[in-house]
């Protein structure tokens, strides 16, 4: 058992208490910005395998000072409402660091979905949705949920549609009521890939950043060994591109029972197809299994990327963590009481605020998608072609060659939707570690990342309150 100090809602309000000692904030308005301003339980009966069962679920509404508010829904069997007001917290925090104009929430269903059919899951989760919408707490300009740990695109389609069936008048914009959706319901190209992206540009601007110490004293990813923790939507993504794209070795893949191990590598694909097949990444033929074994986030490695569930890295095994870099892929993987020791012994922690808001930020786009009703670059798609292809075409008149045919196809692609998205969301993680980074710079007593993204966010939060007059 946890110590109390040592809980998700505890870590929050501490990070919280330590970044505005570097704050000069009116008096109480520090208050009025950790505070989560609203919590709903709900509790409603579904009639199912000829019985009545109950259900409780929760949305927390963290703060206002931007509208819509955003966050995920999980369905969990632990879920409990303190957690949901740490995650509406952090979203808050989130959205304010990355500049996405959201307030935060945060929303879960007190539910094992693997203990459901999928017909059972649909009908309990349009009454989650009823329940939330009597109360306005989804709608695409209250309220905008999106998936998280037990929900997907599928959750997420039957909650738009519950949605605009009890509010017809307002099916113009209705899509925009939730994000994460499927891209047959109106969803952005990249959104589901777009938390474990939003990690591979986190962990390439540190890098590339000549005032970090690297990895090690490296600055490059390729041969680097990555232990993963959590091999769902995030971790997965986050492996992937990593390994594919900038050549390092997943050597760990850690998962609730146990993890499986090669030092020379593991194939990513590999892996997944494996665990969608089995349902577990467990008897894996490339790779070494630990059943039962929850140590695999303590193997040496370089980089190591908590991207499962909260309190992962805690004060019992924090000092068994070996990697000179801590990637927060979940939210809020790593204690308060973790995190100061793990820094002592000279590793570097970039921090969930950060790491994590891909999805956010994708899911931004999505949203202005839909209420646009345009998708993106469809109205200068063509003209950036023709664009291009006069470019190529003068090129070649003025050096008398041909353009490189291995680059020509390339050059006069203006772009699909997948490369705008792409585009955008590593623009938002490279002007966010700017902003981080280039504070920490300014200002070294704030000692660590998490303090500076903390502080950078509270800030403009703080803006957007006294502009309002509170």
């Amino acid at each position: 058992m946890l110590a109390q100090a040592d809980t998700f809602l505890q870590s929050v309000d501490q990070n919280f208490r330590h970044a505005i000692t570097f704050l000069d904030l009116p008096e109480g308005l520090s208050e009025r910005i950790m505070q989560c301003n609203s919590t709903y339980t709900v509790r409603f009966g579904v009639r199912l395998r000829g019985r009545m069962h109950s259900f409780v679920g929760w949305r927390s509404v963290h703060s206002e000072h931007c509208e819509p508010v955003k966050g995920g829904i999980r369905f969990a069997p632990d879920a409990d409402a303190e957690e949901v007001e740490a995650l509406a917290a952090l979203m808050t925090l989130k959205c304010a660091l990355v500049d996405v104009p959201f307030g935060g929430s945060k929303g879960a269903l007190k539910i094992d979905p693997r203990e459901w059919t999928p017909q059972e899951l649909e009908r309990i989760t349009r009454r989650f949705t009823q329940e939330l919408t009597k109360r306005g707490l989804i709608g695409p300009g209250l309220n905008v949920p999106a998936p998280d740990v037990g929900t997907g695109e599928r959750e997420m389609a039957w909650m738009m549609d519950e949605f605009r069936r009890a509010n017809p008048m307002d099916v113009v914009n209705a899509r925009a009521c939730v994000t994460g959706k499927p891209l047959s319901k109106g969803s952005i190209a990249g959104r589901t890939e777009a938390t474990g992206r939003g990690v591979q540009f986190a962990i390439q601007n540190y890098l590339r950043d000549l005032r970090t110490p690297g990895i090690g004293g490296r600055r490059v990813l390729k041969g680097a060994s990555v232990v993963v923790q959590g091999f769902g939507n995030v971790g997965y993504h986050a492996a992937k591109f990593l390994s594919e794209q900038d050549g390092a070795r997943i050597t760990v893949v850690a998962e609730r029972d146990g993890f499986v191990a090669n030092h020379d590598g593991i194939s990513v694909e590999a892996l997944k197809q494996h665990q969608l097949s089995r349902g577990s990444v467990l008897g894996f033929d490339g790779a070494k299994s630990f059943a039962g074994d929850m140590t695999g986030i303590e193997e040496a490695c370089d980089i190591v990327i908590p991207a499962a569930m909260e309190n992962a890295i805690h004060g019992a095994n924090a000092e068994r963590i070996k990697a000179h870099l801590i990637v927060e892929a979940a939210n809020g993987p790593v204690t308060f009481e973790a995190d100061r020791i793990v820094r002592a012994r000279g590793a570097t922690i970039l921090p969930d605020l950060y790491v994590n808001a891909g999805g956010v930020v994708v899911s931004y786009f999505e949203w202005v998608k839909n209420l646009t009703h345009i998708p993106f670059g469809l109205m200068e798609r063509r003209r950036r072609e023709h664009r291009n292809q006069t470019i190529a075409t003068a090129l070649e008149r003025m050096t008398g060659k041909p353009f490189p045919a291995d680059m020509r196809d390339q050059f006069l692609e203006a772009g699909a939707e997948i490369d705008l998205v792409r585009s955008g969301l590593e623009d938002v993680m490279r002007s966010t570690w700017e902003s981080i980074a280039g504070l920490l710079e300014a200002q070294p007593q704030l000692g660590d990342y998490r303090t500076a993204a903390y502080v950078t966010a509270i800030r403009r939060v703080a803006a957007a309150y006294e502009a309002i007059g509170i």
